[in-house]
């Protein structure tokens, strides 16, 4: 009989680790759908109706959409995606993962539904400038949402993975050769100022993405130097529910004995932390910096 309660107790608590599991899939899904959704909006009502050739699927969708008379540039973008990721399976295997073949069917069946429920028969505006930015940005905002939940979209990101298993490309670079020929290629489709138009998004369009990401990822890393280590460590880790590094130190004035906090938290508890250490040990000194590469528990595996 002594073996029950710890039998329950491991029930329990795994118990407890697939709620949690369950609940944290569920929410990566919904977030994958609302970045998804995102990035269908911004293409469909600002980049499909200026002709906004900026790479991806949808760029090359554009083109074949104004190429090939009676397929939209919606239904293009349904077939496109289908046979990339037939291709990816064959070439790549699934290391792209279920999330991605979500997100990629989502997104076209997306745009289709858009093109019956609302055509776009011209721009919202006269202003291709601020459409241009308008697409970019809801682009990158649902692309990096996406990315951040361990996924993509799918699309020319299956193409670049295919050239760079079979060349010397990395992925990224492979990425940028492939977006790179669409958006040229609407030099010769839209014209001079459609084309400029696309070069300029497709710039735009990678240095947002990264921002983006940067931003959904920074963190703050302290480093407290104070002669109260165990009540602030005490905070971190009741509180926060953070590890901390402890170190020795000596302070080159005073010539006396000190110690050093390392910890790393988010965003949203470094203010908490830093009133903190400063109610705890007022003379403490507090250096923060931003971080976006935090890998361990409690951050990025």
């Amino acid at each position: 009989m002594s073996g029950v309660p710890d039998f329950c107790c491991v029930k329990s608590k795994y118990g407890i680790f697939m709620k949690s599991k369950v609940i944290k899939t569920i929410k990566s899904y919904l977030l994958i759908t609302f970045g998804t959704l995102i990035m269908a909006a911004g293409i469909y009502f600002f980049k499909f109706p200026n002709n906004f050739t900026t790479g991806g699927v949808s760029g090359l969708s554009l083109l074949l959409g104004n190429i090939v008379p009676g397929i939209s540039s919606g239904m293009f973008v349904l077939i496109t995606n289908l046979v990339l990721l037939v291709l990816g399976f064959a070439f790549v295997g699934g290391s792209f993962g279920f999330k991605t073949v979500y997100s990629s069917l989502l997104f076209s069946f997306s745009i289709v539904v858009f093109e019956k429920v609302y055509p776009m028969n011209k721009p919202f505006t006269d202003q291709p400038f601020m459409e241009l930015i308008y697409a970019v940005l809801l682009v990158a905002l649902g692309s990096s949402i996406i990315f951040n939940c361990g996924a993509s979209s799918g699309g020319t990101d299956i193409t670049a993975m295919i050239l760079k298993k079979y060349t010397d490309l990395d992925i990224g670079k492979a990425l940028f050769v492939c977006d790179g020929i669409i958006a040229t290629s609407s030099f010769f489709v839209f014209g001079m100022k459609t084309g400029m138009f696309s070069l300029m998004g497709l710039i735009i369009k990678s240095t947002a993405i990264d921002v983006f990401i940067e931003n959904f990822t920074l963190c703050k890393f302290f480093v407290i130097v104070t002669t109260k280590s165990e009540e602030i460590c005490d905070y971190i880790m009741k509180i926060l529910n953070h590890g901390a590094t402890v170190a020795d130190a000596k302070g080159a004035f005073t010539n006396t004995g000190k110690k050093l906090v390392f910890v790393a938290c988010k965003r949203s508890e470094a203010l908490p932390l830093r009133k903190k250490v400063k109610q705890i040990d007022p003379d403490a000194f507090t250096f923060i910096t931003n971080t976006s590469e935090i890998i361990g528990k409690g951050f990025r595996q």
